[in-house]
């Protein structure tokens, strides 16, 4: 176990890894290349259903300096601006392909570009991160997060005339740990997140418990370590929803089959079960096949995800 309880979003992480981490549904590429002077560049593309959206991400580091510069595709509902969309189109699809989108005239795609700065260690236990999207000349933020031996705090505000403003704070150590997770709109003058957590960490058991949105749920995790040796765990997630008294209970676990290979299943009360296996055929590189069933409706077809990580 490291020194320090962390920050908050690390409340509960290991269960969620546990439960959700490389399930999907979709069919996913990655390519991702680096040189010697510290620079990467990865490419990524996933088909959903007939769309297919795509990311380009450069990352340059230079001491403690750490540049991302992000560049990617999003569906939006409209219906116009196809034309100056066709050449970026045309060299990713098949013009058949091109044709079937441009039939759908509520979809089109939209170019963001994303860029993140991150400067480690300015000074002991801090690192700052300035971040901004184009075209959208609100989205500037500025982060400072702060790692210390009891304490775990980030900060971050908005670079607009009425920002939203987040904290977040966990006070303990790395066995006990409590914290809270807040964002007040200075422009409503209301609290829009208020989140509070606990959680209790040994040698080979997560739990973690936590009061979301405003108090309307509660959440309820669980991940313990039964093999270290073959990566054996399991791990649950209970959630209660007071608004509408909902529950929502999750289960799963994952074991390595070999020092390679892992597999992972997990089942809800919804009736939902999702299995996968990951292979690493070589370093860093990952070829990932998972599935889902709805127990309760066999009639339907399972949902078949793929996805090739690809480091050279």
């Amino acid at each position: 176990m490291g020194k320090g309880p962390g920050l908050y979003t690390e409340i509960g992480k290991k269960a969620r890894d546990l439960l959700y981490k490389d399930y999907q549904t979709d069919q996913k590429f990655t390519l991702t290349t680096s040189s010697p002077t510290g620079v990467a560049i990865t490419s990524a593309g996933t088909k959903k259903g007939d769309l297919f959206l795509a990311d380009v991400n450069t990352q340059l580091k230079s001491r403690n300096v750490t540049t991302d510069i992000k560049v990617d595709t999003s569906s939006n509902a409209s219906t116009s601006s196809f034309m100056y969309k066709f050449e970026f189109l045309v060299e990713i699809f098949s013009f058949a392909t091109f044709l079937k989108i441009v039939c759908c005239t509520k979809v089109i795609y939209v170019f963001q570009l994303f860029t993140t700065i991150t400067v480690d260690e300015p000074a002991p236990g801090l690192k700052a991160i300035f971040g901004f999207r184009v075209p959208d000349q609100r989205s500037g933020k500025i982060e400072l997060q702060y790692l210390h031996e009891y304490a775990g705090i980030s900060s971050s505000i908005g670079l607009t005339a009425n920002p939203i403003v987040n904290f977040s704070g966990v006070l303990g150590t790395n066995v006990l740990a409590l914290g809270t997770d807040i964002s007040f709109d200075t422009k409503t003058g209301n609290f829009t997140k208020c989140n509070a957590g606990f959680s209790f960490t040994n040698a080979d058991l997560i739990a973690s418990l936590a009061l979301n949105e405003k108090g309307d749920s509660v959440n309820a995790s669980y991940y313990h370590i039964v093999n270290p040796s073959t990566n054996t765990a399991v791990g649950a997630e209970v959630t209660h929803s007071f608004s509408t008294n909902v529950n929502t209970i999750t289960v799963g676990t994952q074991h390595a089959l070999d020092p390679l290979t892992t597999i992972k299943a997990r089942v809800n009360n919804a009736g939902k079960a999702s299995a996968l296996i990951q292979h690493e055929w070589r370093p860093k590189s990952l070829f990932t096949i998972s599935g889902e069933v709805d127990t309760k409706s066999i009639d339907k077809s399972p949902k078949v995800g793929l996805a090739l990580a690809l480091k050279p």
